[in-house]
């Protein structure tokens, strides 16, 4: 195999980098409010209150949770007066019980958290898994904007209070151990998403509508595109604020009214122009593929800190506003009824010379660095003999150097999870 250039793996260790936000870490925002960073696969953010502590989020399980009980220490204030949930995903809802404890605190939500179903995402094909769950050690590094998601504990709902208060509109003011606090509704990530507002302190908490990476608006796991117009104009209600302090769901908090300005603005700003460009490519006749090679940031949001791609990918959020857009068909007539990929796959041997020919090929492809390549010949193959294991051997390698470059973690542990199964006896 030739020798891979010196900054074929920039993407990886900057990935690698990154992993510093994640540092187990109790943060003190400002007085009175602590961010629980590192500890479980989301944040956990104290309030303390007259005779009382506030919580938001509850991190994945009540393992997580009570690891973070034991961080915060003397800072939670017995008895917790409130939790808040920002948005539904288990992450974040999973270790209530252990903070409530025996206080028997409200539990507050957007009335659309009621109504979520779970995330539908697509069975099991070719082993490959977004989060790494079962990677080896030596081959995990993140999984984008947490340490880990279910890798050491599996989310469950074991840990999870349903909602005692809720409201239905746009936001509401609630007060709670002295604590006056706006609860707006923020659809982006998720559509029952809210943002917590305490005004007294400059404090924001924009639940996950905001994280340190480009966002995830089409995820490789396989969900519907999180609309960009919602996300852009909940993105506008918390610029509007002119916060001091933004206390996110993931990685660690933003501190200075000038730096909360610069990323929210970039968020809503790159969110804006992939949008925009894309619409444009589809009024013009561009096809999907033509699009997710041609759509870019601008070169100073594609610097900004707070948009490289470790979860989010501008490449997925082309394709998933383009299918959400206009639909499956990219416009070329061929694509109508295309032949099924077993058929194609046996034609294509026959014109390459046969499997051995085709597999001859593929190594090729893979000495000479060209992996994706590689991987879309070996397809040929395994389209039409599932258990080659020549041609799962040459695809296991191809998609491990293509993981191996990656800077997107989700990206990554696809391709390597793919890899191992591959190498497992069919």
């Amino acid at each position: 195999m030739s020798a891979a250039a010196p900054d074929a793996f920039a993407g990886r260790e900057q990935l690698r980098a990154s992993s510093i936000e994640f540092r187990p870490d109790v943060v003190e925002i400002t007085d009175g409010v602590f961010a629980a960073v590192g500890y479980s696969a989301s944040n956990v953010i104290l309030i303390q209150g007259e005779g009382g502590s506030i919580v938001v989020d509850t991190s994945a399980n009540p393992g997580d949770a009570r690891a973070i009980v034991a961080a915060f220490g003397a800072r939670l204030l017995r008895p917790v007066r409130a939790i808040v949930y920002t948005h539904n995903h288990p992450d974040h809802s999973g270790g209530a019980t252990v903070f409530a404890g025996d206080d028997h605190p409200e539990i507050y939500s957007h009335q659309t958290l009621l109504d979520a179903a779970p995330e539908f995402g697509r069975g099991p094909r070719g082993g490959g898994d977004a989060f790494g769950t079962n990677l080896p050690d030596a081959l995990f590094i993140n999984a984008g904007t947490q340490r880990e998601y279910g890798r050491v504990t599996p989310h469950t709902r074991e840990g999870f209070l349903p909602p005692t208060r809720t409201f239905a509109g746009d936001e509401e003011t609630i007060e709670v151990a002295g604590v006056r606090m706006r609860l707006m509704h923020t659809p982006g990530e998720s559509p029952e998403n809210i943002a917590v507002w305490i005004a007294a302190k400059g404090v924001l908490i924009p639940g996950d509508d905001f994280y340190k990476s480009y966002p995830n608006l089409s995820p490789l796991r396989g969900l519907r595109l999180r609309p960009p117009e919602k996300w852009i104009a909940s993105l506008e209600k918390m610029i509007a604020l002119d916060a001091d302090y933004l206390v996110q769901g993931h990685m660690r908090p933003i501190l200075g009214k000038d730096q909360v300005r610069e990323a929210l603005t970039a968020y809503r700003d790159g969110i804006r122009t992939v949008l925009e460009q894309t619409l444009a490519g589809i009024r013009a006749g561009k096809t999907p593929d033509e699009l997710a090679h041609e759509v870019k940031l601008p070169p100073e949001l594609a610097r900004s800190p707070y948009l490289q791609e470790y979860y989010g990918c501008v490449a997925w959020t082309v394709r998933g506003i383009y299918a959400d857009t206009v639909g499956w068909f990219d416009g070329n007539a061929t694509n109508i009824f295309p032949l099924p990929p077993a058929e194609r796959a046996a034609k294509m041997l026959r014109l390459s010379g046969g499997v051995d020919a085709m597999l001859t090929l593929a190594r090729e492809a893979v000495a000479a660095g060209e992996f994706q390549w590689a991987a879309e010949l070996t397809d040929c193959v395994l389209a039409v003999d599932a258990g080659n294991a020549d041609a799962r051997r040459c695809k296991a390698a191809a998609l491990t150097e293509l993981g191996e470059r990656q800077l997107n973690a989700t990206a990554r542990n696809y391709f390597l999870t793919s890899a191992q199964f591959l190498l497992k006896e069919p």
